[in-house]
């Protein structure tokens, strides 16, 4: 209605996840056939193979969703290689019409802030290491796997923890009805005996998240799943390395040794050792800072725009002139 009423006709629909993309094939269909790029973000079959409850688990409507959608898009855009090879063992997508190319960071908005000056903005005493996590509060984070390495850093003294602290910026830990996941892990935490330590910061602007990302020592990403990993790449814009699964995307942005390190998911040992590196060791953090912010600049949002608007330009190349 608004396009016909404003006398608009659209060249691409670009939807992102599954429910747009099932938004834009009727969309398609009133327009006269527009060409559909289509990016997903998330798998609803990859979610439900790490899946530990039924309640975790993609609807049977989001995978056939994801079916329809698969099979009706002009263009899939991919993060990485490896959800290439995803769509097309899962959904039997065509590899021809699949490109790949990852989501791009605002080079403007994170980028390196003296870890001092980061430290006085968020209320960090200057002689503390600080050790965050961002992101939704739900299972297939792997916070837990988080709050096993810190216990087991406690337990065995591998590293000085007297000057740490472990944020978790997500989620509202001061409702007055705690999410299923939030109230677990808060009572996991306490249990571990690590509340002296671990503080539920809850949800954060994003004018104030780069502060935290640059007064941290590290940002660990203990997920199961991530089809890219935008907390990753937004770290290390800050030039803060990364502590991440090796699963999904997370696997193609972090180079194990360069800009971070990658540890098997639902490995609390292999993630303590990796935090304890990284605590015990200030050169290791100022090679590795200084090579995440290099790396980061292959993903400005000025470059991944060109390969988004070269996609549009290609799909138009391929697709029927319409009347």
């Amino acid at each position: 209605d608004f396009a016909d009423r404003e006398g608009l006709r659209y060249d691409v629909i670009h939807s992102h996840y599954w429910l747009s993309g099932v938004a834009a094939e009727a969309l398609s269909k009133a327009w006269g056939g527009t060409p559909i790029v289509q990016m997903f973000h998330t798998l609803g079959h990859m979610k439900n193979q790490i899946a530990r409850d039924p309640s975790e688990r993609a609807s049977q409507s989001r995978l056939d969703g994801e079916t329809q959608v698969v099979r009706i898009a002009d263009r899939i855009i991919a993060p990485t290689p490896a959800e290439v090879e995803q769509l097309v063992r899962l959904y039997g997508a065509a590899r021809e019409k699949i490109v790949v190319a990852p989501p791009g960071v605002d080079l403007a908005h994170f980028h390196p802030i003296p870890q001092l000056q980061a430290k006085q903005m968020i209320g960090i005493p200057p002689q503390r290491k600080n050790i965050l996590f961002a992101g939704r509060i739900e299972p297939l984070k792997g916070i837990d796997t988080l709050l096993e390495a810190i216990a087991l850093l406690k337990e065995r003294r591998i590293a000085d923890l007297s000057e740490t602290c472990v944020t978790i910026i997500g989620g509202n830990p001061w409702a007055d009805t705690l999410d299923e996941e939030m109230e677990r892990l808060q009572r996991m935490s306490l249990e571990l005996g690590l509340d002296d330590l671990v503080a539920f910061a809850g949800a954060r602007d994003q004018n104030i998240l780069p502060y935290y990302y640059a007064a941290a020592e590290m940002v660990v990403m203990p997920s199961h799943y991530e089809s890219f990993g935008m907390v990753a790449l937004e770290a290390m814009a800050m030039g803060t390395p990364v502590i991440a699964s090796e699963v999904g995307g997370l696997a193609y942005v972090v180079c194990d040794g360069y800009n971070g390190f990658l540890v098997p998911r639902r490995d609390a040992q292999a993630l303590a050792h990796r935090i304890a590196d990284l605590l015990n060791d200030r050169l290791l953090r100022e090679r590795l800072s200084r090579n995440a912010v290099h790396y980061a600049r292959d993903y400005d949002w000025a470059i991944i725009a060109e390969r988004i608007a070269a996609v549009y330009e290609e799909t138009l190349a391929h697709h029927p002139a319409r009347a």
